[in-house]
């Protein structure tokens, strides 16, 4: 049996409106409440607009984020993709390659019903998803279950 106490969650999501910063933080919030570890970009990796107002020179605070995230992806135990929005975001979508690549547990997290295709969304992002959240009841669910197949050692 797999004795690690928190399992650390990739919150992959835009994070460029106020109303996308305000959303990212509730679901961090909630995950923390069931007991995972978050890694938030917005909040754990920054804001490359915050790096460059700071002086780093732009070239440098984009590597930078990107290094730091990438880093995070290949350390969390599972990767929630949020896919709200006309279109998931793009930044999100490579993100999910990478932890999908990786072996890492991925689920989608969709409150927003538009899609292009029928309901559906692209079939290579819903492809490397284990299952897909619409609700905060649901996600919460998925996220437990996720939890005791981690700690009967079924996952890794």
């Amino acid at each position: 049996m797999n004795e690690k106490k928190n399992l650390r969650i990739y919150i992959a999501s835009p994070l460029f409106s106020q109303m996308e910063k305000e959303f990212n933080l509730k679901i961090n919030n909630l995950l923390q409440s069931l007991g995972f570890e978050t890694y938030l970009p917005q909040l754990d990796g920054g804001l490359c607009s915050d790096l460059i107002k700071n002086g780093m020179p732009k070239k440098d605070a984009r590597k930078y984020i990107f290094e730091k995230d990438l880093e995070a992806i290949k350390n969390c135990d599972i990767f929630l993709f949020i896919l709200d929005g006309r279109v998931p975001d793009e930044g999100a979508c490579v993100e999910l390659g990478i932890a999908y690549t990786l072996g890492k547990v991925c689920v989608g997290f969709k409150t927003d019903c538009r899609s292009l295709i029928d309901g559906d969304d692209s079939l290579m992002i819903e492809g490397c998803l284990q299952d897909i959240a619409t609700n905060f009841s649901e996600l919460k669910e998925i996220l437990q279950k996720i939890r005791y197949r981690f700690k009967r050692g079924e996952l890794k």
